[in-house]
């Protein structure tokens, strides 16, 4: 196999090696954040190398005295923000009179800072190298590679580059001290023409220098985790059946290149939407608390999806109120009151209006209504005013109407009718005569038509005469005159009474007789009317069983008004 053939394998190993590493965690990163707040968990480099080696080939003593050019690739896989594990390759083909390959792997040790990060390895492996020939430079291609042990130690600094989201990075320098140990066997001939090749050993150290671009993959610190939080936001600060009530989902530390899928549920209902805000039908629903809970995600894995939990209380509609009043508050039997009734809901409800009472009627569908008193009697009316929302919540309330007593009818007097003379008769000063037809017939027809009236009838005679003379003679001379006066006024009170019951028909229980001081010799009639009273004050009433009527001598002639 070919020198050649033996470097292209090296290199497609090592780069194998390194692609396999940035791929593993590829596809599952974000973008890494700058290097000294979130160290990248996987980097990996390629870039110039610089190879320049010092050493002898024993015992010949052939010097390797190379300035020799090439390439490194390596990559290192983090466990933490400090330490790693690297693997890398360097190619030094092109020297005056050597080759080096070496292929090396170990740890890796880092300090991130903001934009620059310092490290520090050490790796052992395997080089791949042949002897240096500096006297036939032409016989290259036949000189023997070997395999022999190598160690490299060292460090540099990387900058992070902010472009790209800082996916990549300057390796600013890479410096190190590779050590190989060779042992190129015996001396051999060529088979053309040059000088043989001089076997021997070889422990040869060199400097190493190396720059490039640096890749960075994944971050030490994973993305922080989806949160999720929501709330619940309503026409009013209450919320009544029939409001919609809008639950909103807030989500951070949501990935920007993925699209999530949002999901509600909840005790209220079916809550149906597809994005971060739902609505809330809460027609159906009764007074209560309520819980609903929403979904976002964005992945299956752990940190991409969340869920949130919101409640909300449904307030019940609070019932009308009403009062109740009624003008006038008093009235006769007959007249009307107008009721009216305010009533008021809360949250605004249509109210309907209905009417009662105690006694009358009432009649009203609005927030007012008539009260009829027609035959109603005296007393008080109670009047309730009613209402009910279209949710079938009432309220009631009372006012009332007094219906007074009709005020009593006026007093009903006694009526003086006429006064019958008795001085015309001097025999008989007690005696009816026809003179008295016109008045006794005016005190009939009075009586008639007033049935449920009553006569009182009053006699009166003159003064009695003045006592004349001193003695007992003269004494009772003077008590005989006033006993004959007062029976004679006693008598005229009768006749009266016989005449009208007796010629006029009228009932004697309805006339009564006294006797009176008018100073005449008369009898004054009084009609009675039921209601009304007569004052006897001064009025002393007839023993009828003591006082007889005189009869009359002669029939009453009838006389006709002028």
């Amino acid at each position: 196999m070919s020198q050649r053939h033996l470097r292209s394998i090296g290199w497609q190993a090592l780069a194998v090696c390194a692609v396999s590493l940035g791929a593993a965690s590829l596809s599952a990163q974000t973008a890494p954040s700058a290097t000294g707040t979130n160290p990248s968990r996987i980097d990996i480099f390629a870039g110039y190398s610089y190879y320049g080696a010092h050493g002898s080939v024993k015992p010949a003593n052939i010097n390797y005295s190379s300035v020799d050019e090439g390439a490194y690739l390596s990559g290192a896989y983090y466990f933490n923000k400090y330490v790693g594990a690297e693997i890398s390759g360097a190619a030094h083909p092109n020297g005056q009179n050597d080759a080096v390959y070496g292929y090396q792997a170990g740890p890796i040790f880092r300090a991130p800072m903001q934009n620059f990060t310092l490290f520090a390895h050490a790796l052992a492996g395997a080089a791949y190298v042949n002897g240096p020939n500096s006297d036939n430079p032409a016989t290259f291609e036949h000189e023997p590679f070997r395999w022999g042990p190598t160690l490299v130690v060292g460090g540099g600094m990387d900058y992070d580059l902010p472009f790209f989201n800082h996916r990549f990075g300057l390796r600013l320098f890479q410096a190190d001290y590779r050590y190989f140990h060779e042992d190129f066997g015996p001396t051999a001939s060529i088979p053309v023409s040059g000088t043989p090749w001089l076997g021997g050993r070889a422990n040869v150290g060199a400097a190493e220098l190396s720059t490039g671009l640096l890749v960075h993959f994944g971050h030490i610190i994973p993305p922080p985790p989806v949160q999720y939080a929501c709330s619940v936001t309503a026409p009013t600060g209450t919320i009544y059946p029939g409001d919609v009530v809008t639950v909103t989902g807030t989500a951070t530390a949501l990935d920007p290149k993925k699209t999530p899928a949002y999901s509600w549920s909840g005790d209220a209902g079916a809550v149906s939407s597809t994005s971060n805000v739902a609505s809330i039908d809460t027609k159906t629903l009764s007074a209560g608390t309520y819980k609903v809970m929403g979904h976002v995600s964005e992945g299956k894995k752990p940190g991409e999806m969340a869920d949130c939990s919101t409640s909300f209380t449904v307030t019940a509609f609070q019932p009308p109120t009403v009062s109740c009043s009624a003008s006038p508050s008093t009235v006769m039997p007959g007249d009307p009151s107008t009721v009216t009734a305010s009533g008021m809901s809360p949250q605004n409800r249509p109210l309907t209006y209905s009417y009662s009472s105690t006694s009358g009627s009432i009649n009203g569908s609005t927030s007012t209504a008539t009260l009829a008193t027609t035959g109603v009697a005296p007393g008080t009316i109670t009047v309730t005013c009613n209402v009910v929302d279209d949710k079938g919540q009432t309220a009631s309330a009372q006012t009332s109407v007094m219906v007074q007593a009709p005020p009593p009818p006026a007093p009903v007097a006694a009526k003086n009718l006429c006064t019958i003379s008795f001085d015309r008769d001097k025999k008989r000063p007690a005696r009816v005569d026809n003179e008295a037809k016109a008045c006794l017939d005016d005190i009939a027809l009075a009586s008639q038509q007033d049935s449920s009236s009553k006569l009182a009838i009053v006699g009166s005679s003159a003064a009695a005469p003045e006592e004349h003379g001193h003695g007992k003679a003269a004494e009772r001379h003077h008590e005989m005159e006033v006993k004959r006066v007062e029976h004679e006024a006693a008598e005229r009170a009768v006749n009266e009474k016989e005449y009208l019951v007796t010629d006029k028909g009228l009932d004697a229980s309805r006339i009564s007789v006294y006797t009176g001081t008018a100073g005449t010799n008369s009898a004054a009639t009084t009609l009675i009317p039921a209601g009304a009273t007569f004052d006897t004050t001064g009025l002393t009433p007839v023993d009828e069983m003591a006082v007889k009527a005189v009869p009359r001598t002669a029939p009453m002639k009838h006389h006709h008004k002028k």
